[in-house]
């Protein structure tokens, strides 16, 4: 398949320098880590431009995003276009996969999104830092503690990203409150302790998947906080299977 014909200005802007055209070549780049991603045939097969996917879309009726458009990219193998989507447009979807669940084709928009992320990150796309950002003291918490969210880090502000109904997360906040030890309330400590073995293998995990490969691609300082972090559980690990055997 031919790429889409180019417009008047061939190369789109680079975000991060300025009028600086990207390279026809980090353009091909791009694209290639797309379609070569291992899921990409499974959720691309046509597109019949019926548009089902952004009517039934919940992200569509807020941001500038339709899931119809980054089928259209891909599909014709638009890459000026397929770059500039993934500058802002991919970030404003809520992987509902509603787009999926309606598509005649069998298409998957948000699977392809979360492709097109994938490979932003890859990219150390500005977008990807700043879409990831606020999550920073989320993603801290789960790798170096195993678990997730303390009731007070479900914030507004802590997610702007989650539309102009986030609103309505303070609603079950005194349930989730009732149900999780006072102390950790108001605090960054969790409601109950992984076991240190298991905190270990997750980090694993993580390093042998390139998990924080992408972390690093990211944001820089967070990955170097969690390295030590897990350096120091790791040396706390051997320490004790040394104990164990001594």
């Amino acid at each position: 398949m031919t790429h889409a014909a180019p417009t008047a200005r061939a190369l789109i802007a680079d975000p991060v320098s300025g009028d600086t055209p990207v390279p026809e070549a980090k353009l091909e780049a791009v694209f290639n880590d797309i379609r070569s991603h291992p899921l990409y045939d499974q959720e691309l097969y046509g597109c019949l431009n019926c548009g089902i996917c952004t009517a039934t879309c919940p992200s569509a009726h807020y941001y500038d995003y339709s899931p119809r458009e980054i089928v259209q990219l891909l599909w014709t193998e638009n890459l000026e276009g397929i770059y500039d989507a993934m500058q802002e447009k991919i970030w404003a979807c809520a992987q509902c996969y509603t787009c999926a669940a309606r598509c005649p084709f069998h298409n998957s928009p948000g699977g392809l999104v979360m492709i097109m992320r994938e490979v932003a990150i890859k990219h150390s796309m500005q977008s990807a830092k700043d879409a990831l950002r606020p999550f920073t003291r989320v993603l801290l918490k789960v790798i170096s503690t195993g678990n997730q969210l303390a009731p007070n880090m479900i914030t507004k502000d802590a997610f702007p990203d989650w539309g102009p109904n986030v609103s309505k997360i303070d609603a079950p906040l005194d349930l989730l409150r009732k149900a999780i030890p006072v102390p950790t309330l108001h605090t960054m400590d969790t409601a109950w302790v992984v076991n240190l073995k298991t905190s270990v293998e997750l980090y694993t995990i993580w390093e042998a998947t390139g998990v924080l490969d992408q972390l690093e691609q990211v944001d820089e300082n967070l990955f170097d906080v969690i390295s030590d972090v897990m350096d120091e559980k790791r040396e706390e690990y051997q320490e004790w299977l040394d104990e164990q055997d001594n």
